[in-house]
């Protein structure tokens, strides 16, 4: 029995098995949860779903320390002419007189604000913000066990397309050895026209079936292996 597996890359793959490569031969195919894992790995919608924790997560963080923002330092500097005006008196008369100097002046100062509606809802969008990160998680495991049964069909599909190419061989095998007999037995003139059309006829028939269960079993594993990210190697059970 000979397998031939040629392959470009994990997107341009040709399979080729000759006709009866797989009679009365079954292959072993890579652990189901090795192929699982890989898939999950490599899911697009995985890590979707993964980057879109961190958001919510995130933001769940933001909303925890927002109340920050109503607590600050607050300063003041100030430079110029500063002038005063001061007035005397002597018991005779009234002295007025006007000065004028450049300082530098400076305030610092600490403020807390306490805006009545942040405080009234700010539980609730702390509360609003948990609910999104759970959600998050929560359609994350959902895409991870809608994935797996994907893959776990297609996998169980494969062996199932397998056996069924098996039996397609085979047939076709036990086939072609009766239509050889049967033809050389018309060509002696012992089988009438008649029968010898009749086994024409159910030869071709399993070539289409063979063929038809061959595509099925290729485009199966194909797809497998698209999903995975490797090829898998099939190893002949003895």
């Amino acid at each position: 029995m000979c397998l031939i597996v040629s392959f470009n890359n994990i997107h341009a793959q040709t399979l080729q098995i000759d006709n009866s490569s797989l009679n009365g031969s079954e292959f072993k195919f890579p652990p189901l949860e090795v192929v699982i894992d890989s898939v999950l790995k490599r899911s697009a919608m995985m890590s979707f779903r993964k980057n879109n924790i961190g958001a919510k997560e995130s933001t769940l963080a933001s909303e925890r320390i927002y109340w920050s923002k109503n607590l600050g330092i607050q300063a003041d500097t100030r430079y110029g002419n500063l002038s005063n005006f001061a007035t005397s008196e002597d018991g005779f008369s009234n002295t007025a007189a006007l000065t004028t100097s450049k300082q530098f002046n400076y305030s610092v100062g600490f403020f807390v604000k306490f805006p009545l509606f942040d405080g009234l809802n700010r539980k609730n969008q702390i509360r609003l913000a948990k609910f999104e990160v759970d959600a998050a998680k929560d359609m994350l495991e959902f895409e991870k066990e809608q994935l797996r049964k994907r893959v776990i069909v297609l996998y169980q599909d494969l062996i199932l397309k397998q056996k069924i190419l098996q039996i397609k061989s085979r047939s076709l095998g036990d086939g072609r050895v009766n239509m050889q007999m049967v033809e050389k037995e018309f060509r002696n003139g012992v089988v009438p026209l008649s029968e010898y059309v009749r086994i024409v006829g159910m030869t071709e028939n399993m070539e289409a079936y063979y063929a038809k269960a061959m595509s099925e079993f290729i485009t199966t594993k194909l797809l497998l292996e698209d999903m995975a990210g490797f090829v898998l190697g099939l190893t002949r059970l003895n």
